[in-house]
């Protein structure tokens, strides 16, 4: 996942366009017209079954805790500060007499390390996720555990929460060695903050600790949790990529062995996450908590099956990513992991009376899960480093299985350095498919609709395996809707896209937006949930090409003030003069007094020291001060700039209109290994310009900006850095119409995201159609969010009775309008 820092913690109600990019409407009813022509005598390009997928990582608890139906945290003792640094083993428990986790020789198995000794008399109770545990009344749970106690021991087991008993209590007879016990509960009330306790009448060890609800997503004993899993069923998705992510690429690339040292930092490992529960191994989350593997690559592939989605497994290629930047120089560690991934395909495809393809079965799945793609590497900042040890992976995995499809990618984010480079290996070396992963505004996603219409039809093709515009409001999925119709025009190119992420439980937060989110009681899905919902569900097999009009026009200058930033770093400012093209000193400020011209909007601490500007907290971020008229335009920022310590450099504002609305010069950015320009639109971001560089504590850098109309030119110590021009409109209308093969329908998808209604005369190029189609539409205010109490955007189904091979509709201002014509 990319993981630009700016990224994590958005808030869902970020986002839409600048007004200078945008029409608006005279008032709330204005109507503006268009018009929609179409040529069903031309064939647009195909479209796979599979383009549309959905992409798992366990981020935000999606796992253990999410997806992963298992109501005891914490389960197997096995939490560490490995994990995260408040962590200890008896992490979500509580402790009545006495309890020690322990590691010795008289654990349950060599990979399970952690146990618990619990003496006489004593109880231990776990509190679940969230609130607590989760039980509904009338529905049964089933309790497991693994002891190792002495003849006659009695283990009591108890659901209660703080009005009472949640069940009948079970009693358990513990005898003799490492043996697994289990009994049923009956809820008599429902409740959220439940509590299983277990008390011992003599000493006893326990290990997995476990209870599920009998009513797992198609009643599979230790399976999923049914409402997330019927959510993400309901989408059809056509692919399953899993299981991330950053999670794939960092940490170690040992194993979880005495060789390692048990290393409990690794990367995702395949291996780790099969055979029975209690014999996997344990590992840190990059996400900062615990992976019990309980939901693991078996669990995987029975979900992309049961979903009837093309599993497409990731796989680390020894270069870590999302910051960490590491490549991996060790030979014979290489060799092993390429043979884990052929080991991989064969558990998924191989003959039961093969070695892996046996272990599969043994799992109970005899049958091959026909894995047709996979993918090496995730978001490798290293492009060069990565593609030597990608390429080996490809060489080996093509010379035994031809026919699986191997990915590659192009780094972190849309554009620059990383992405331009890992390109230009990939298409060099004749790749089958490249993932392309970004986050950015909607003004971002509504200006770049013809993204790739200019991308080489005899190239690598595209996977867009992550991508979302950094909120969950309804502005933030119109967006993406009208982006989406650029990838059906472009399908021929773009053959696989997924939004990112996908899960969210809302009391455990690591990153937004998410396209579901849940916490131990509910789920709901988003108003983006609902845009991926609609297409997917609606995809058509073929693009019938069309045209519309209506484009909006950029007008006016780029206009607002000055600001300074930092980012996890301290630094000091000096000589701040801004003037306009005709000479005028709109600002100049050498801080020999105070900072009174200057208002601070972010974080840190801002101080004048011995003639400068100086941000002292070097762990800060988004520190920025402003200065100046959001009138301002057509001027020169000069600033002088020196870091005086910490992982960034500078960021230099310009074009300030507001907090949410500005560009900045991000100079050092990236834990200091480049730098870039970036807009800020209602607070999200999106790169324009980016080249590698670092910036040196200690040293002075000189730093011009000039802002002439919509165009900008950066200088760096009296050196031209680069430029820019803004000027590409955002379009708030888009369409694109698909044919269904099976049902004969024309599919025509218009996106409305302007606070006007839309008038269109939509042309069907003679095409004969019955008069009446039906109509999905999705419609609400754009700051419209949904919650698990509310959900305004909500689909509405209705018939349009009017349908001709010319004919006029309104599209809803703010709307996704969805009408199925079927031909005669």
């Amino acid at each position: 996942m990319s993981r630009t820092r700016w990224r994590l913690g958005l808030s869902v109600t970020a986002l839409l366009t600048a007004a200078a990019l945008l029409p608006s409407p005279a008032h709330a009813e204005a109507v503006a017209d268009y018009t929609i022509t179409v040529d069903p005598s031309d064939r647009g390009p195909a479209i796979d079954d599979t383009m549309y997928g959905v992409f798992y990582e366990d981020i935000n608890r999606a796992a253990d805790g999410g997806l992963y139906a298992e109501l005891v945290q914490n389960r197997s003792f096995e939490y560490s500060t490995a994990d995260n640094a408040s962590y200890t083993p008896l992490t979500a428990w509580a402790a009545d007499g006495t309890a020690e986790v322990v590691n010795d020789g008289g654990r349950l198995n060599e990979r399970n390390r952690n146990y618990l000794s619990l003496a006489a008399g004593s109880t231990v109770t776990n509190a679940g996720y969230n609130t607590g545990i989760r039980v509904e009344k009338g529905e049964r749970y089933d309790f497991s555990v693994w002891s190792r106690a002495g003849h006659g021991t009695t283990l009591t087991v108890t659901l209660t929460d703080a009005a009472g008993t949640l069940a009948k209590a079970r009693q358990v007879a513990a005898k003799g060695q490492w043996r697994k016990y289990t009994a049923t509960f009956t809820a008599t009330r429902t409740s959220n903050r439940g509590r299983l306790a277990v008390t011992t009448t003599a000493p006893a060890a326990l290990d997995m600790v476990s209870l599920f609800p009998r009513d797992t997503y198609r009643h599979q004993p230790g399976g999923l949790r049914k409402d997330l899993a019927e959510k993400i069923e309901a989408l059809h998705p056509g692919f399953l990529r899993f299981p991330g992510g950053c999670l794939v690429n960092t940490g170690s690339m040992e194993d979880y062995s005495a060789d390692s040292g048990w290393q409990r930092k690794r990367s995702y490992q395949w291996k780790d996450t099969i055979g029975p529960v209690e014999e996997r191994a344990t590992n840190a989350n990059f996400w900062g908590y615990n992976q019990s593997y309980g939901l693991g690559y078996y669990e995987y592939f029975r979900f992309a099956e049961d979903i009837g989605a093309m599993p497409l497994p990731v796989v680390p290629a020894l270069v870590t990513g999302c910051g960490q930047n590491k490549a991996v120089d060790d030979d014979a560690l290489l060799k092993r992991h390429i043979q884990d991934t052929l080991d991989l395909i064969e558990f998924a495809n191989g003959p039961r009376t093969s070695e892996w393809g046996g272990k599969r079965a043994e799992m109970g799945h005899p049958k091959p899960f026909h894995l047709t793609h996979l993918e090496v590497g995730n978001e490798e900042n290293l492009p060069k480093e990565f593609f030597a040890r990608f390429e080996q992976f490809r060489t080996a995995i093509e010379a035994k299985y031809p026919d699986v499809t191997v990915v590659s990618n192009s780094g972190p984010d849309d554009s620059g350095a990383t992405f331009d480079t890992a390109w230009q290996l990939n298409r060099d070396a004749g790749v089958d498919m490249v993932d392309e992963h970004y986050y950015n505004s909607p003004q971002w996603f509504l200006q770049n609709n013809d993204r790739y219409d200019s991308y080489d039809r005899n190239g690598p093709k595209v996977f867009l395996g992550e991508y979302a515009s950094q909120g969950n409001a309804w502005k933030n999925a119109l967006a993406e809707a009208a982006f989406m119709t650029g990838l059906e025009r472009n399908a021929d190119v773009v053959k696989l896209a997924s939004y990112a992420p996908l899960l969210s439980n809302e009391d455990y937060v690591q990153w937004s937006p998410d396209l579901i989110w849940f916490n131990n009681h509910a789920s709901w899905g988003s108003a983006n949930y609902e845009v991926q919902k609609l297409f997917m569900n609606n995809t058509g097999d073929r693009v019938v090409p069309s045209t519309a009009t209506g484009t909006p026009s950029v007008s006016g200058p780029i206009t607002g003030g000055v600001g300074l930033s930092t980012w996890a770093t301290s630094a000091a400012y000096d000589d701040v003069k801004v003037t306009s093209a005709d000479g005028e000193t709109l600002l100049s400020d050498d801080f020999s007094g105070d900072a009174s011209r200057w208002a601070h909007s972010g974080a840190g601490s801002w101080t004048v020291q011995d003639g400068q500007y100086v941000q002292t907290d070097a762990a800060a971020e988004n520190t920025m001060v402003t200065a100046g008229d959001p009138a301002w335009h057509d001027y020169d920022l000069h600033v002088r700039a020196t870091k005086k310590s910490g992982k960034e450099g500078f960021l230099v504002a310009f074009g300030v209109k507001d907090t949410g609305n500005y560009y900045w010069w991000n100079l050092g950015g990236w834990n200091n290994t480049q730098s870039a320009v970036e807009q800020a639109s209602d607070g999200g971001k999106s790169t324009l310009l980016s080249k590698a560089g670092s910036i040196e504590t200690g040293r002075a850098y000189d730093i011009d900006v000039k802002v002439r109309g919509r165009q900008v030119t950066l200088y760096l110590d009296g050196e031209e850095w680069g430029g820019f021009t803004d000027d590409k409109p955002a379009e708030p209308f888009r369409q694109t119409v698909t044919r269904d093969d099976r049902t004969g329908e024309l599919i025509v998808k218009v996106v409305n995201a302007q606070d006007t209604a839309a008038r269109t005369a939509v042309d069907l190029g003679g095409a004969k159609v019955a008069s009446r189609a039906a109509v999905t539409t999705l419609a609400a205010d754009q700051d419209a969010v949904n919650t698990g109490t509310d959900a305004p955007v909500t689909p509405v189904t209705s018939t349009f009775s009017g349908a001709a091979s010319e004919f006029t509709y309104t599209f809803p201002a703010n709307s996704v309008t969805f009408l199925r014509i079927r031909q005669r």
